[in-house]
């Protein structure tokens, strides 16, 4: 699609902005209008369809992700402000279709990635459920209220998704007594799939919600996955303030902010764990029992990107404590070469490090050596295509997974953009 007025004028202010950076200002032209170049379709309903890249389904998490970037602009840009609320509509149209489905066809087509046993439609391409693929939509929306000051998104097809969500996560309290989510997939490596009949391992009630799949699209481990229910108390927090703001309506208040209570009351009795070398962490995972994962992975939400979610701030000493950890060779899927090191994940072969993980590294870093180490990872890195992957090897960035890959493009786009208005380059 043609950019957008307000995008075609950063991109020429960048020229100016990033000119003693000549590789970094070209990785940012080719970045920063990824999505809207490459991924973004109109739809006949006034719609917006983003997809991921090199898949041709909608994530709800990806495609939220993909079009943050462009929120700073859209307050001035009325062309973005129709776009964001198309991809918003339909968003909320998928998950009052499947509310338990991650990725989504542009039509009924019953494409699919694998004929996997759970209750399939022709609208679903995956039906993975993870609970980010619920909380990014309200985020994205609520970061549209607040970019725009315009409440149009917040119509009855919103409404009644977030009801949704709400019965959903109450439901996923109490997994084995009350859930009817069922999946598996044959002939696949265990990541895809989930063990126990179809229902994931036993959970014992916490007050957290539970997921069968991480934001990598990998089975969890065990069922509540920390970072995941830290976001789903930022999407209640959200609620919260648009139902009483926008909609002025006492009962939904009552039931978002009943929830997140007990999700967060959830996380901070049963997900934390006191390490012997980093004292109390947040876990990856847990659950319930007193079983532990200790972990992170590059996929948002992450245990690096905490302040990012906007759950608590860099200051929160059991975050920096997590950051530590999950940026050591400690957590398992942290990795070093001769050119970079940072987050990978299970999701890529061992050894990989996400260009996610290092844009979220700077994103969430208060130190601007830090900030500027990343920067150089990332720029030397990109196998010089100008543009980010999924993973790559940090002793030989030519060898990477995912060509196209908008998400990354995106968060790259966003890091490179905030340090452009806080004078980073000046």
């Amino acid at each position: 699609m043609a950019l957008p007025d307000s995008v075609v004028a950063y991109l020429e202010q960048s020229e100016t902005k990033l000119a003693a950076y000549p590789k970094l200002l070209r990785m940012f032209k080719n970045c920063y209008p990824n999505t809207l170049e490459t991924t973004t379709k109109w739809l006949a309903d006034e719609t917006v369809f983003v997809i991921t890249g090199d898949i041709p389904a909608m994530w709800l998490r990806d495609s939220s992700a993909q079009v943050r970037h462009y929120l700073p602009l859209a307050a001035e840009d009325k062309q973005l402000q129709v776009l964001l609320a198309g991809l918003i509509r339909r968003q909320m149209n998928y998950i009052q279709l499947d509310p338990y489905a991650n990725a989504f066809n542009e039509e009924a087509n019953d494409n699919r990635y694998d004929q996997d046993l759970t209750e399939l439609d022709p609208w679903v391409w995956e039906r993975k459920y993870e609970i980010d693929s619920l909380c990014y939509p309200i985020q994205l929306a609520y970061l549209y209220w607040k970019a725009t000051g315009l409440t149009h998104v917040f119509d009855e097809s919103f409404r009644s998704a977030v009801h949704t969500i709400i019965a959903l996560w109450k439901t996923e309290q109490r997994h084995a007594e009350q859930s009817p989510y069922r999946f598996a997939r044959i002939d696949c490596p265990p990541s895809d799939t989930l063990r126990n009949n179809r229902m994931g391992m036993p959970v014992n009630y916490t007050g957290m919600t539970w997921s069968g799949f991480r934001p990598s699209d990998d089975a969890c481990t065990f069922g509540y996955l920390i970072p995941a229910n830290m976001f789903a108390v930022v999407a209640l927090r959200y609620i919260e303030e648009i139902a009483s703001a926008v909609w002025n309506d006492e009962e939904v208040v009552r039931l978002a902010a009943e929830l997140r209570e007990e999700i967060d009351f959830g996380i901070q009795a049963y997900g934390t764990y006191l390490h012997p070398k980093y004292g109390k962490i947040y876990a990856y995972e847990t659950d319930g029992f007193g079983n532990y994962n200790l972990m992170d992975d590059a996929n948002v939400p992450s245990l690096l990107s905490i302040p990012y979610l906007g759950y608590s701030s860099f200051e929160d000493p059991i975050y920096r404590n997590t950051r530590n950890f999950v940026l050591s060779s400690d957590n398992p899927y942290y990795y070093e070469g001769n050119y970079a090191r940072g987050i990978g994940s299970p999701h890529t072969p061992a050894g990989y490090i996400w260009p996610i993980s290092l844009a979220m590294q700077a994103l969430t870093s208060k130190d601007e050596a830090e900030v500027h180490e990343v920067l150089k990872m990332l720029m030397e890195t990109d196998a010089d295509t100008g543009y980010m992957h999924e993973g790559f090897n940090p002793d030989n960035p030519a060898e990477y997974t995912r060509p196209w890959f908008a998400w990354a493009n995106s968060l790259f786009g966003e890091l490179i953009h905030r340090l452009m208005r806080r004078g980073y380059f000046d």
